[in-house]
This record gives C-alpha cells, sequence and structure tokens, in this order.
C-alpha cells in the first residue's frame, strides 16, 4: 500500500529522546484528524519501542535510533523503531508478558504486551548483534470527511 505522506527521523539513543519521538510522531499524524484516544495509543506504543532501542538495543553504548512513519489514503498509519544494537536472540520469548534482559534493573518485562494492546499490527525482526525493527501499524477510524490530504 502507497504512503500518501511518509517522514524519517533519525536520532541518538538517548533517553530524554523518547519524548521527542512521541511529539514528533503526534505532529506527524496531525492531518489524518486522530481522536485523543488514538493518539494517545500510538504515542505510548511509540514511546515503548523507542525505550526497548535505546535500553535493550544499545545499553547505554553510543547508536542512533530511526523512526520512519507513513500513512495511506485510506488512513493506516504504519512506523518502523529501527536500531542497530544487540539485536534480540529469541524474539518469541522476548515477546512474552513479564520477560526482561535487565534483571536488575525495574523493568517491567511489559514493553511489547503495551504495543500490543494499542497497535493493530506488531512485528518485530530481529537478529543478534545486528539490531531490530519494530513495525506498528494503526488503522485509524474511519472518517466523515476527507480530512487525509491527497497528493497534487
Amino acid at each position: 500500500m502507497p504512503y500518501i505522506n511518509e517522514m524519517r527521523l533519525d536520532f541518538t539513543a538517548q533517553p530524554q529522546n523518547e519524548a521527542f519521538a512521541r511529539l514528533a510522531v503526534s505532529g506527524f499524524l496531525l492531518p489524518l484528524d486522530p481522536t485523543m484516544e488514538e493518539l494517545a495509543d500510538i504515542k505510548t506504543a511509540v514511546s515503548e519501542a523507542v525505550t526497548n532501542a535505546i535500553v535493550h538495543g544499545y545499553g547505554g553504548r553510543p547508536g542512533i535510533v530511526r523512526l520512519a512513519a507513513g500513512y495511506a489514503a485510506d488512513g493506516t498509519f504504519t512506523v518502523e523503531i529501527i536500531d542497530r544494537g544487540r539485536g534480540i536472540e529469541d524474539v518469541q520469548r522476548a515477546m512474552q508478558p513479564f520477560f526482561t534482559t535487565s534483571a536488575d534493573d525495574e523493568r517491567s518485562g511489559m514493553g511489547f504486551t503495551v504495543m500490543q494492546s494499542f497497535m493493530d499490527e506488531v512485528d518485530v525482526r530481529s537478529a543478534a548483534g545486528r539490531g531490530t525493527v519494530v513495525r506498528l501499524v494503526k488503522h485509524m477510524r474511519a472518517r466523515e470527511t476527507d480530512a487525509v490530504p491527497r497528493r497534487a
């Protein structure tokens, strides 16, 4: 499905940039006229994915997180959070509730569960030592008016 609008943003893997990612996605979504609930759901899922990239992907080491997003004419919103950090050895296990690799940290191990509860689709591709791509999809509610801009 081709996007009618898309964006790509790279930022350093620092905890303060999680809020920046949330705001960037919020601004990008405005032409879709999201409900407060849709906006909150997406911001929460993006926050979890970005935090995972920073905390688990890079683990305090320098790195870059890429946020790539787009939406289609039917209102389908897709965002990918990409890191080139440690990667995940066992994605299925990592997606189980309460699983965490930060035993000494106060992490709950609920990041992927939260993403799944707020988004319509969550796809995780990863390779140990090569990084992770988290793809989140939200099908926005039907609009009464044509709020989605069309290409000229």
